[in-house]
């Protein structure tokens, strides 16, 4: 596949997944010359699409490329060179299930999603592994949001395979002016980064809601990433990789903005929004990952308090109040 991929100019391109994200990737890639599916399960939604040339349950007011072609038909999108899985965290799976019947042997799975599987606690790369044995996974992760990547202002984000060769082709095909793509190796330092920084933006979007002021969110955004730091070099992450887009710059995007679902979520909840209501319909995929993520945290010896904080008050077994109590009464220690 590298080699095919290195005689096209403009491969076939299918985004698995009509959201906001997936539209917006599904826009990139488009500008750079190739065909593109964009693929949806909801037909009435993708009928809109197609018509109105326009996502506007997702992306309203923002034009699709003349060059996409929406679909609800999943063996059809996945004939193509390259295919970006948008799904949430927790659907890659069934959708590396249906797809094992209809991908073509090492097509790339570019995983485009941020989280960890709660069922099994697999990293997102060894799902695609275990369920597309020949097709290898990439993951894509960095400080994006879909709005601005839409619209075209300038973003920049990591790509990383296994294959340096892999890598560097698939950010070729996909990078344009206002997407640029950095290109790694390191697998399991990309996906965590992007997995861990959604629940502590949680964190600090539930300070920001009671108002804790800006000193406070400074000191999550640093004891964060100190936990996910520790968490991720556990499981043999570069840190090198940590310190670049996909980690720290990832985390301090996700961290002091309310168009990130995780922050929003969390502000809601520190303003005093039910659980049940805090999303706003909204995917946050930290409160997906907590848990998991704690639980990994507690069998491999890592302290992560804050990233525990987030899981305790979103299964109600301790108010906001008594989590912030909770964190500051912790015991002083060197900051190394």
């Amino acid at each position: 596949m590298i080699a095919s991929l290195a005689d096209r100019s403009a491969p076939k391109i299918s985004v698995l997944s009509a959201g906001a994200w997936g539209t917006a990737l599904a826009n990139v890639a488009a500008r750079t010359g190739a065909d593109v599916q964009l693929w949806g399960r909801n037909a009435a939604h993708m009928a809109q699409v197609s018509a109105d040339r326009e996502n506007k349950k997702y992306l309203p007011g923002l034009k699709l490329e003349a060059r996409i072609i929406p679909t609800t038909n999943l063996v059809d999108a996945a004939k193509a060179d390259l295919i970006l899985a948008v799904v949430p965290a927790q659907a890659l799976r069934s959708l590396c299930i249906e797809l094992k019947a209809h991908i073509a042997p090492s097509v790339p799975l570019i995983i485009c999603a941020k989280g960890i599987e709660r069922s099994t606690r697999a990293f997102l790369s060894d799902v695609v592994k275990e369920i597309l044995p020949h097709n290898p996974p990439a993951i894509l992760s960095g400080p994006s949001f879909a709005k601005d990547v839409a619209r075209g202002l300038p973003t920049a984000v990591t790509l990383a395979a296994a294959d340096d060769s892999l890598a560097r082709m698939i950010a070729a095909h996909l990078a344009i002016p206002s997407f640029r793509l950095y290109h790694s190796t390191d697998l399991r330092g990309v996906e965590i980064g992007g997995a861990a920084k959604n629940v502590l933006a949680i964190a600090c979007g539930i300070a920001a809601g009671r108002g804790l002021g800006a000193s406070a969110g400074a000191a999550l955004v640093a004891r964060g990433f100190a936990e996910l730091n520790r968490f991720a070099q556990a499981h043999g992450a570069r840190p090198e990789t940590l310190m670049g887009l996909s980690g720290l710059g990832d985390l301090v995007l996700t961290c002091g903005s309310s168009q990130s679902r995780n922050y929003a979520f969390g502000l809601a909840l520190g303003q005093g929004t039910p659980l049940a209501q805090a999303s706003g319909d909204k995917l946050a995929e930290g409160a997906f990952t907590a848990s998991v993520l704690v639980e990994m945290a507690h069998a491999a010896g890592i302290d992560m308090p804050i990233a525990q904080s987030v899981d305790r008050v979103l299964s109600e077994r301790l108010t906001i109040g008594e989590a912030i109590e909770s964190l500051l009464l912790r015991p002083s220690k060197s900051e190394i």
